[in-house]
């Protein structure tokens, strides 16, 4: 599937409908409804990056910002969503297991054991 990318200003003004400390949580419902209305999105995931999980806390549960700028990426059934001005970091694949233990190997190798014989000499 191709990615489709998209930048939206999500108003987070009904946030401050609910009670003081709950302010914050509530804003993170209506954006992932909003996300998942603008993205049409069916049972897919949405990620929300934690730069853009800081800004919301940023001043604490009780005064989320009004509005937030995002930008929304959607590929292979996940949506990620970044702050507008975010770097998007590819999210790392994990590596099989056998080439973990074939670059486990080559890190022994390398590793000198001439260091060890001068401590035998000082033993004796």
């Amino acid at each position: 599937m191709a990615k489709l990318e998209r930048i939206y200003t999500v108003p987070l003004g009904e946030a401050y409908e609910a009670v003081r400390n709950k302010r914050v949580p509530r804003a993170v419902k209506i954006l992932r409804v909003f996300i998942a209305r603008h993205m049409k999105a069916d049972g897919e995931r949405i990620l929300l990056s934690t730069a853009l999980n800081a800004y919301l806390w940023e001043h604490s549960i009780q005064r989320p910002p009004r509005r937030i700028k995002v930008r929304l990426v959607k590929d292979d059934g996940t949506i990620r969503a970044y702050l507008s001005d975010e770097k998007v970091e590819e999210p790392k694949k994990a590596e099989k297991k056998g080439e973990e233990k074939k670059a486990e190997a080559k890190k022994e190798e390398k590793k000198p054991e001439a260091k060890s014989e001068p401590a035998k000499k000082e033993a004796k």
